[in-house]
């Protein structure tokens, strides 16, 4: 099972993640609260880049979030791409489009339907049935925003993955 299947995943299932080439805007040192400008400027951007032809997208949005998203962390938004970019992609809004990859290996996933306010019950919800299971955690928290966000509330899909140490 792959991080962007069609169908959404159950409460806990297992898979094995694929490296997938990304092209992603990375914040360093960051908290929630500055997410909203993150998101809104850096999606943006690499929309603007889509129009260019100089990324394909394979895939829906994703955010990575590196270390303790409810402290500082680092993060990375973007998206699946045909295949990243050689160099750096300097954006209109003074931010930078790199290369990256979603991180290969063992995870665990469930899909989260409704608003993003339902985010932070998911991911205590997933570690919980993860951990049940002797699973933890490795540090990495992946969204893949399935539903476009323009979509109504409740018919919003976010996947969240997590790789498991």
């Amino acid at each position: 099972m792959n991080a962007f299947p069609d169908a959404p995943f159950g409460p806990a299932d297992r898979l094995d993640l694929d490296a997938v080439p990304l092209a992603v805007i990375r914040h360093n040192g960051i908290r929630i609260a500055d997410l909203q400008p993150a998101f809104d400027a850096g999606y943006e951007a690499i929309a603007q880049n889509f129009a260019g032809d100089e990324l394909t997208p394979t895939g829906p949005a994703l955010a990575i979030y590196h270390g303790d998203p409810m402290g500082v962390f680092d993060l990375e938004l973007g998206f699946p791409v045909q295949s990243p970019p050689e160099n750096p992609l300097p954006t209109a809004s003074g931010s930078v489009i790199v290369a990256s990859t979603l991180p290969a290996g063992p995870a665990v996933a469930t899909s989260v339907f409704g608003s993003y306010d339902g985010l932070g019950a998911g991911w205590a919800g997933l570690v919980e049935r993860a951990g049940a299971d002797g699973l933890r955690p490795g540090g990495v928290w992946i969204e893949v925003y399935v539903s476009d966000p323009s979509t109504t509330p409740a018919e919003l899909r976010t996947d969240l993955v997590m790789p498991t140490a």
